[in-house]
C-alpha cells in the first residue's frame, strides 16, 4: 500500500492514483432490469477559494488536488439539489468511460479525451434502479469550468484533503435497511451515498491503496427515488 506525502495535483499524485487503480480488482454489477449510468470522478487543481459549507478558502491559486462535485439543478425532476459527480445515463453503445467523458463536457464544460481516464472504481447499484460505474479521470488545472444551467446549479472543487478527515465516513444506522447509510463530511455539512460511497472508495482505493468495498452501504430515503 502506498500512501501520499502530499495531496497536490501533480505528476506524483497522478502516478500514485494510477498505480493504486491498476492494482484494484473492479467489481462490476451485471444485473438485469436496471439502467446503466456513469460518473466522472475527476481530479483537478483546487483553484481559488471555496464556498462549501465552512471550508477555509484559499487566498491565491491553489494546486491542491480536488474532486469536481456539483449541486444538481433545483428544477430537475429527480434528485434535485443533491450533491453529485458529473454523470448520467449511458447512451446505447457507450462504454462507462465514453459516457463519463461526455457528461463531464456537457455538465461542467471540461472537454477531455480517453487519455485522461485513469481507471475505474466498483459499480454501485442505487435504490432508484441504476447501476453507476465510477470512472476516475485526470483533469489537471481545468482553469475554467462552466455549469450547464439545465442540469447543474453550481460546481465545486472540493480538496481531496477534506475527504481524508479522521471523522469520515459517518455511518448512520436506520430502520429501513440492515446496512448503514454512508455519509462523507464536508466542511460543516455532509454528502450522502451513493456519491459519498464513491468518494469514500476513491479515498480508500485510489489515494490510500486499500482494497475497500462500498457497494453494500445504503442511501438515505430521500435518494431512493
Amino acid at each position: 500500500m502506498t500512501s501520499p506525502e502530499k495531496l497536490v495535483c501533480d505528476e506524483a499524485f497522478f502516478r500514485l492514483i494510477a498505480d493504486n487503480l491498476n492494482k484494484f480488482d473492479v467489481r462490476k454489477h451485471d444485473r438485469t432490469g436496471v439502467k446503466r449510468a456513469a460518473v466522472a470522478v475527476t481530479i483537478v487543481a483546487a483553484g481559488y477559494g471555496t464556498d462549501v459549507y465552512g471550508l477555509k478558502p484559499c487566498d491565491q491559486w491553489c494546486n491542491d488536488a480536488a474532486l469536481i462535485l456539483t449541486k444538481r439543478a433545483a428544477k430537475l425532476k429527480k434528485h434535485s439539489g443533491q450533491w453529485a459527480f458529473p454523470g448520467g445515463r449511458m447512451d446505447s453503445g457507450e462504454t462507462p468511460e465514453e459516457s463519463a467523458l461526455r457528461e463531464l463536457a456537457e455538465e461542467v464544460g471540461l472537454y477531455l479525451d480517453h487519455a485522461a481516464v485513469i481507471g475505474r472504481l466498483d459499480d454501485f447499484t442505487t435504490r432508484s434502479g441504476f447501476v453507476i460505474s465510477p470512472v476516475v479521470i485526470w483533469g489537471g488545472i481545468a482553469a475554467e469550468l462552466v455549469p450547464n444551467s439545465a442540469e447543474v446549479e453550481s460546481i465545486h472543487r472540493i480538496p481531496v484533503r477534506e475527504f481524508m478527515r479522521p471523522d469520515a465516513p459517518i455511518l448512520h444506522d436506520t430502520n429501513e435497511s440492515e446496512y448503514p447509510v454512508l455519509l462523507m463530511p464536508v466542511g460543516e455539512s455532509w454528502i450522502a451515498a451513493p456519491t459519498a460511497a464513491i468518494i469514500y472508495q476513491f479515498r480508500e482505493v485510489a489515494v490510500l491503496g486499500k482494497n475497500t468495498r462500498v457497494d453494500h452501504f445504503d442511501q438515505p430515503v430521500f435518494a431512493w427515488t
